[in-house]
């Protein structure tokens, strides 16, 4: 079962790069989240793109999409569930952003391809994906980073060093780091502490992008008017 997908996220593995643009060619960087709901015997999603000006770091842009969702979730195709939402909501910016930063993985996924991997293979965007939970696979395994901020250790699968646990914040949960494509895991995670909120260990773009989709979420429930 899933073997076509499988395939898939193979073949475009190969198409994902681990270097590309740097901090000083950021100008916009896009917070991208979904969340989903039951309605009857049906599955709907919402996802909500949030795209911030780099230099100010304030929100210009926010945009969403929501459909029904027919694709089950299934560890490690995430990408074939969210995708379809992920492109529609893209579809109405306004302002291209120059890094996608996911709340998932990137090459940090068996086949090195979550979700931030296959969206910036498709959407031609360099990305990252900063997880707020650890994705077991293979001998995998994560050290707690020392309790500063900026803190990191490597998390290395099968003798590849597939992302990074990152500390935002002193005395709260660490994440989970990993670049999707075009760009490399320094610069990744120098944008998630350039983008780090006190009191929070998500960066900006993802916590407000998961914020509004909480909201939106609760404004959709029980409207079937898709």
């Amino acid at each position: 079962m899933y073997e076509e997908e499988i395939r898939l996220q193979n073949r475009l593995a190969g198409k994902c790069t681990k270097h590309g643009i740097k901090m000083e060619q950021i100008h916009r960087v896009a917070g991208i989240d979904t969340a989903y709901w039951q309605n009857d015997d049906k599955e709907y999603g919402v996802c909500v793109i949030c795209v911030f000006d780099h230099a100010s770091r304030k929100q210009i842009e926010c945009v969403w999409a929501s459909g029904e969702v027919t694709f089950p979730y299934v560890p490690g195709l995430l990408a074939f569930r969210e995708l379809p939402l992920v492109e529609a909501a893209f579809a109405k910016l306004k302002h291209r952003p120059d890094l996608l930063v996911f709340d998932g993985n990137g090459l940090l996924h068996p086949r090195h391809m979550g979700i931030a991997s296959h969206a910036s293979v498709v959407l031609g965007i360099p990305a990252i994906g900063i997880a707020k939970t650890f994705y077991h696979y293979g001998d995998g395994e994560y050290l707690l980073p020392d309790n500063t901020p900026g803190a990191y250790t490597d998390i290395v699968v099968n003798g590849s060093v597939d992302g990074r646990t990152l500390r935002t914040e002193k005395d709260v949960k660490p994440v989970f780091v990993s670049i999707g494509s075009g760009i490399d895991l320094d610069t990744a995670v120098k944008v998630a502490m350039y983008y780090n909120k006190k009191g929070s260990h998500v960066p900006l773009p993802t916590r407000q992008a998961d914020l509004e989709t909480k909201r939106l979420r609760r404004l959709l429930k029980g409207d079937s008017a898709f």
